[in-house]
């Protein structure tokens, strides 16, 4: 194997939406990029040069081939945990909400990125790497009708800290993109015109500023990152 002198990136959950936005971002800026979604077809014509892999980040399989992917290419910078799981919707309030679609929810947006991050510490910490766990207002807000999504991220968002005191050889960020014109947020508003949501792109410089900075890890908002930008 002969390591790779680029930075290289895993985002997933890069089908679309802000993973779709970031990853073509990174590409544009010469990094190598991994990308995961549990529909590919078209990953290959939107994120030329990527490496895809499909599948669902709950399985431990597939898990396993993101990180056999990354080890081919000899070196990880940043991991991008973007897969998500927003549950039922319409958003059911929590006296009723059924119990295995909420297994299923932090299944994905907090036992798979610790998962997934376990496998690739070693990467990580050989290039002083970052992580990006891709949080929401809704870890911090009580909304109703959100609780379960909600309480999926604010999990997410311990994890990430406590990974950030940890893990002090890379940096741990969850972070906070603010509202998005995006499938996910069409779902969690049925009928509804999200039309005024700005695009998941105007969110990336954010995250380009974040990943290039490399404050102390933490809990960060998108819209501060981009309030203080030069």
């Amino acid at each position: 194997m002969t390591q790779t002198t680029q930075p290289t990136a895993l985002v997933t959950g890069a089908s679309r939406g802000l993973g779709l936005a970031l990853a073509r971002a990174l590409l544009a800026r010469g990094w190598l990029v991994v990308v995961d979604a549990r529909r590919t077809d078209r990953l290959a014509v939107d994120l030329p040069g990527a490496i895809v892999v499909t599948g669902d980040v709950t399985d431990p399989i597939h898990r396993e081939a993101l990180a056999a992917a990354v080890d081919a290419l000899g070196r990880l910078d940043l991991l991008v945990n973007n897969a998500s799981d927003l549950g039922p919707s319409p958003l059911p309030h929590l006296a009723g909400y059924p119990l295995d679609a909420l297994r299923s929810v932090y299944e994905t947006n907090v036992i798979a990125p610790l998962a997934l991050l376990q496998l690739l510490l070693p990467q990580l910490r050989a290039t002083s790497g970052a992580v990006l766990d891709i949080s929401s207002d809704a870890a911090v807000e009580a909304y109703e009708g959100w609780g379960g999504y909600g309480s999926s991220k604010a999990a997410l968002d311990h994890v990430s800290a406590v990974l950030a005191v940890e893990e002090p050889a890379i940096r741990v960020y969850a972070v906070d993109p603010g509202d998005m014109r995006t499938a996910m947020h069409q779902a969690a508003f049925p009928g509804e015109d999200i039309c005024d949501r700005p695009e998941p792109e105007s969110v990336v410089p954010a995250l380009l500023r974040l990943i290039a900075e490399r404050p102390a890890g933490g809990r960060r908002r998108a819209a501060d990152l981009r309030a203080v930008a030069p």
